[in-house]
C-alpha cells in the first residue's frame, strides 16, 4: 500500500469518526443546554436524565401515531414536538417542587429520574400490549446533505452530512449564547442565579425567571431524548437513554455552565462513544472485551468530573431556594 492510499484511508476513517461523533454528541448538546438554563437561574437539575427519558418515550409514541395517521415524513417532527411537551410536564413538576415549595433540588431531580423511568415503562406496556418497548418506527430522520459543502473532500462528509437534529443543536448553542449574554432576559436569568435578593430589589421576578428557565430546560432535555429515538434506535425501551442525561450534566459542568464550553465537552464525550464503534473496525479490537469499550464514555465522565469539579465555579445561588424574607 503506497503512502497516498494510506493517507486517503486515514482521512476517510477520520471523516467517518467525526461524523459519528456529531451523531452521539447531539443529544448531549441538547441536555447540556437544558441544564445550563436551569442551573444558571439557580435551580439544580439532576433530572436531565429523566427529562431525556420522557422525551425519548414521547417522541417514539408521537411519531408512531403520526405514522398510523399516514403523516409520512412529518412523523419524526411530530415526535419532536410531543417530546418537548411531555418533558415539559416533568420539568413543571420539578419547578413546582423546588421553586414554589422549596424542596431540596437534588432530591427533586432524583425523583424526576425515577418517576420518568417508571411512568414511561408503564405507559409502554399499556400502549403496546405489554411489550417491553415501543413499535419500531419506519419514518425517522435521515441525514441531510448541505449542497456543495457536503461535496468537499473529507470535510464535507464529516460536517455537512448530518441529521437535522444536529444542525438544530448547533444553532441552539449560538441562540443560547446570545440569549444568556446579549439579551435583558439572559441578564435577569444569570442575576437570579448569582444573587436573587439583589435581583429582587431591582424588580426582577425571581420565581418567574426560574420557572421559565426550568421549563426551557425540560423542553431541551426532551429534545435530547427524542434525538436518540428518532436518529439512532428508532424505538424506545427502558435502556434507550442509559445515562446520557448524566453525561450531559457532566458536559455542562466541564463546560463551566457556558454554551460553547458545553458544546466542546459534549463533542468530547460524543467522540468517546463514537470510538466504541470506530475501534471495532480494527482487528486488534477483537482482543479487547466489549464491556471495556462500552464503559469508555462513562469512565471518561467520572474522570473528567473528578478533575473539573474543583475548578468549575457554579452560579453562586445554585441549589438555594429563594426566600424573599431573607436578605
Amino acid at each position: 500500500m503506497d503512502l497516498l492510499t494510506m493517507l486517503n484511508a486515514f482521512f476517510s476513517k477520520s471523516s467517518e469518526l467525526i461524523n459519528t461523533t456529531l451523531v452521539y454528541s447531539t443529544a448531549l448538546i441538547f441536555g447540556a443546554l437544558g441544564g445550563i438554563f436551569s442551573e444558571r437561574s439557580g435551580v439544580v437539575n439532576i433530572g436531565i436524565e429523566g427529562l431525556m427519558v420522557s422525551g425519548a418515550f414521547a417522541s417514539a409514541v408521537g411519531a408512531y401515531y403520526a405514522e398510523e395517521a399516514n403523516m409520512g415524513i412529518w412523523s419524526p417532527w411530530i415526535g419532536l414536538l410531543t417530546a418537548m411537551v411531555f418533558a415539559l410536564i416533568f420539568a413543571l413538576i420539578h419547578a413546582v417542587a423546588t421553586i414554589t415549595f422549596k424542596a431540596n433540588q437534588v432530591i427533586s431531580g432524583v425523583v424526576i429520574n425515577f418517576l420518568a423511568a417508571g411512568v414511561t415503562l408503564y405507559l409502554v406496556k399499556v400502549l403496546f400490549n405489554g411489550a417491553g418497548q415501543t413499535e419500531t418506527l419506519n419514518d425517522v430522520f435521515s441525514k441531510w446533505e448541505i449542497p456543495l459543502l457536503s461535496k468537499i473532500p473529507y470535510i464535507g462528509p464529516a460536517f455537512f452530512n448530518a441529521y437535522p437534529t444536529t444542525y438544530i443543536a448547533l444553532i441552539l448553542v449560538a441562540v443560547t449564547y446570545y440569549v444568556l449574554f446579549k439579551t435583558p432576559f439572559g441578564l435577569r436569568l444569570r442575576s437570579v442565579g448569582e444573587h436573587p435578593s439583589a435581583a429582587d430589589t431591582v424588580g426582577i421576578k425571581v420565581k418567574r425567571i426560574r420557572y421559565i428557565a426550568v421549563l426551557i430546560s425540560g423542553m431541551l432535555g426532551g429534545l435530547g431524548g427524542a434525538t436518540i429515538t428518532l436518529t439512532t434506535t428508532s424505538a424506545f425501551s427502558h435502556n434507550t437513554i442509559s445515562g446520557q442525561g448524566f453525561i450531559a450534566m457532566a458536559a455542562m459542568i466541564f463546560g463551566k455552565w457556558h454554551p460553547v464550553g458545553a458544546l466542546g465537552a459534549a463533542v468530547f464525550f460524543g467522540m468517546a462513544q463514537a470510538l466504541n464503534n470506530f475501534m471495532r473496525l480494527f482487528d486488534f479490537s477483537k482482543d479487547i472485551p466489549q464491556e471495556f469499550l462500552y464503559m469508555l464514555p462513562y469512565v471518561l465522565t467520572i474522570l473528567v468530573l473528578a478533575g473539573a469539579v474543583g475548578r468549575a465555579k457554579a452560579p453562586s445561588a445554585l441549589g438555594e431556594p429563594y426566600d424573599p424574607g431573607k436578605r
